[in-house]
This record gives structure tokens, C-alpha cells and sequence, in this order.
């Protein structure tokens, strides 16, 4: 049996691919006024993005052996490679680290250096290398090269959620400009840091756009756009996009769901441009 991947529900990708790649999602919590929901597992509340006083946690260590021991038994041996969020925006890397410790070295645990689709890209790209035979360090290994080079851009339509969720740097920077602000956001060694500002959301839009072009650098290039409640303003940026590069060899888009959501608010939306990735099969089914 191949190396089985486990990463967490901040992956976003569509369960067609998951269950396509065995793919392992461990569920992230929210917290709404005292109760817990696992996401991905339990009804959330479909507002839980704007609410005032909703908090996030990452996965245990003990829902993290869980998996782990669920996912070395499918593996038969040949163990585990799980894919987690950058440590810098989220306990469970630490977690998972943790509980791989009682598996003897048969579980390795990547920090992604990132969130959202650029983790489940990564994850993705471990389960590529499984799925074609390579052993437990070059699974690892594909999951560092993909983490490494993936590319993810954010544009927020109100800063509220991010002033209050505390995961931005350079927060003074940012914060201490005029209100109408539409920021362009991207990952850098697992922090969400400032990439520009304008004074619109087209034009933060546009601008997002160019610089994903950028990054593709005319390559071949799986594509993601993620947003927080808007469907057609996602819709239209990845028909922009596909117009815009050269080559696209698989593209989706996914809701960022109620964990990210609630950090970055409502109207957001991002692009993720990863190269490395074969063609992401079970897209067709999602």
C-alpha cells in the first residue's frame, strides 16, 4: 500500500479529491458562544463568519494519534506524511509533531508555511508522489518542494476579522492607514504580511492578478481561488486568470469555510499559484 497523507480542514479541497488520493482531512475547531464545532464534521452556523466573539483552534494531539494510527494501518506499513498550516498561524503543526513522536519515525510532519489551498496544493502534491510509489522521505520531500514554491495572494474587502484574529504582521503598517484601504495579502515564510494597498477592491483585484501572473512566470501552473462568501466575484477572477496565463494544467475554486473565514471576513478572496503539481485528478467529480 502507498504512503497515506493526512493534512487539516484549512486545505479546502473538495472531497472528490480527497477521496480520489486518500487523502486524510483532520477537522479544525470553531468556537461559538461556549460551543465547539469540528469543521467539516458537525453544522456550523452559516453566518459564523460575522459573528462577534467566535474563536478558532487547530486540531490536539490526541485527534492527531487518532488519525495517525488510522492512517499507518491503511498504510500497511508504509507510513505517513502529514501536511499541516503554517506553525506560525496555528497549534496543530506543533500538535501533530507531538503525536507523531509515538509512531517511532513512521509519521514525518511538514510545515506547510501556509494556510488554505496552498496547504491542500502541498498535501496534493504528497499524494502524487504516494500514489506513484516513492517511499515515506521522498513523499516528504515532495511536500517541502511543493510547500516551498507555492504562491498565495489575498485580497480582504474589511480589515475587522484580521485586526481581531491578531495573524497579521506588520499590523501597525497596515492598520495605521485610512479605513478604505483594500490590501493585497500574501503568505511569506508562514506569515500573511502586506504585499500592497489600494484604494478599491477592482483595483487590489486586478493588481492580485498581474502579480499571479508574475509568479506563474509563464510556467505550467495549478491555479485555486478561494473566497469568503463570493461565488461570482470567484467565478470571474479565475475566468480572468485562465485568460491571463499560459498554461494551466488543473484549476478550482473552494469556499475558505468557517476557520479561515472568520479570520479574513466576509468578501474576501484569494488566488494560489503552484507549480509541481501533476494534473489534480477527482476534479471532474467535485
Amino acid at each position: 500500500m502507498p504512503v497515506v497523507v493526512v493534512t487539516d480542514s484549512s486545505s479546502r479541497l473538495p472531497e472528490s479529491v480527497t477521496e480520489h488520493y486518500g487523502i486524510r482531512q483532520v477537522p479544525l475547531h470553531v468556537t461559538v458562544e461556549d460551543k465547539d464545532y469540528r469543521e467539516g464534521v458537525d453544522h456550523i452556523p452559516e453566518d459564523v463568519v460575522s459573528m462577534p466573539g467566535v474563536t478558532t483552534s487547530g486540531a490536539n494531539p490526541s485527534e492527531l494519534t487518532e488519525y495517525f494510527e488510522s492512517a499507518l494501518e491503511a498504510s500497511e506499513g508504509a507510513g505517513v506524511v502529514a501536511v499541516h498550516m503554517s506553525r506560525k498561524l496555528s497549534g496543530t503543526w506543533s500538535s501533530a509533531r507531538l503525536a507523531a513522536e509515538k509512531f517511532s519515525g513512521q509519521v514525518r510532519v511538514v510545515d506547510s508555511r501556509s494556510v488554505g489551498l496552498a496547504v491542500g496544493f502541498t498535501a496534493a502534491a504528497a499524494a502524487q508522489a504516494a500514489a506513484g510509489g516513492a517511499d515515506r522521505d521522498r513523499v516528504y520531500e515532495s511536500a517541502i518542494r511543493q510547500a516551498a514554491t507555492v504562491d498565495s495572494l489575498l485580497c480582504v474587502q474589511q480589515l475587522d476579522n484580521l485586526r481581531h484574529s491578531g495573524r497579521i504582521s506588520a499590523a501597525g503598517k497596515l492598520f495605521g492607514s485610512a479605513l478604505s484601504i483594500k490590501p493585497i495579502l500574501h503568505m511569506v515564510d508562514g506569515t500573511l504580511q502586506l504585499k500592497e494597498r489600494h484604494r478599491t477592491f477592482s483595483k487590489a483585484l486586478d493588481k492580485m492578478v498581474d502579480a499571479a501572473v508574475e509568479s506563474a512566470g509563464g510556467r505550467a501552473v495549478t491555479v485555486g481561488v478561494q473566497h469568503c462568501e463570493t461565488p461570482d466575484v470567484a467565478a470571474e477572477l479565475l475566468a480572468t486568470l485562465r485568460n491571463r496565463l499560459r498554461m494551466v494544467t488543473s484549476e478550482l475554486t473552494v469556499d475558505l469555510g468557517p476557520i479561515l473565514g472568520s479570520h479574513v471576513g466576509p468578501g474576501s478572496v484569494g488566488v494560489v499559484i503552484a507549480s509541481h503539481l501533476d494534473p489534480i485528478e477527482g476534479l471532474e467529480e467535485s
